[in-house]
């Protein structure tokens, strides 16, 4: 809607106050900058109103101001923004791996609840993203997670992830040959 406003050049009586001419001004010019602001203010606000649904239309109507109706939208819906925030930390936070999923999978979820940290403008440290992938790695990884917990050479998350590829292609492959050797035996 911003863009919108913008190119109908209307944005600036989003930001600007209402111009006041005193009740005994005598100034043509300041009367009919008053008069051609107030015009403008009002096709913005009506522009901002055709843009809603009606039942917003009918909630938002009452607005005096196109500045004054602005902001409340703003009030209102920016404020759903911290909701959102609140929803991916929460699920940053209550992310686990498990031992029945594909752990390349679950890496990938982890990755998009990261990359949805960073699009809402929370930047997390690389050497804290690596910990926290490292510390969320499923049950059955106990040993691979305490050896990449005291590797001295800090890595980065691509590094990680490789190393993590790697090591599932190995446990897939040792599972399968595993397997094989049981039959072997079998027969």
């Amino acid at each position: 809607m911003l863009f919108y406003l913008t190119t109908l050049n209307q944005a600036r009586f989003l930001s600007e106050e209402v111009p006041v001419v005193f009740e005994g001004e005598t100034d043509t010019q300041k009367r009919d900058a008053m008069n051609g602001w107030g015009h403008g203010d009002f096709l913005c606000r009506n522009y901002i109103l055709n843009g809603l649904s009606d039942t917003l239309y009918n909630v938002y109507s009452s607005a005096t101001t196109a500045r004054a109706l602005w902001q409340s939208l703003e009030k209102k819906y920016k404020t759903e923004d911290a909701g959102l925030k609140k929803f991916i930390v929460g699920k940053f936070l209550d992310f686990k791996m498990v031992d029945s999923k594909m752990v390349m999978n679950q890496v990938q979820e982890f990755q998009m609840i990261l990359h949805d940290l960073h699009a809402e403008g929370m930047k997390l440290n690389e050497f804290f993203q690596v910990a926290a992938m490292i510390g969320k790695l499923p049950p059955l990884w106990k040993d691979f997670k305490n050896y990449l917990k005291h590797k001295w050479k800090e890595m980065g998350l691509e590094d990680l992830i490789v190393r993590l590829r790697i090591e599932e292609d190995n446990r897939l492959s040792e599972m399968k040959s595993g397997k094989l050797q049981i039959e072997a035996k079998e027969i």
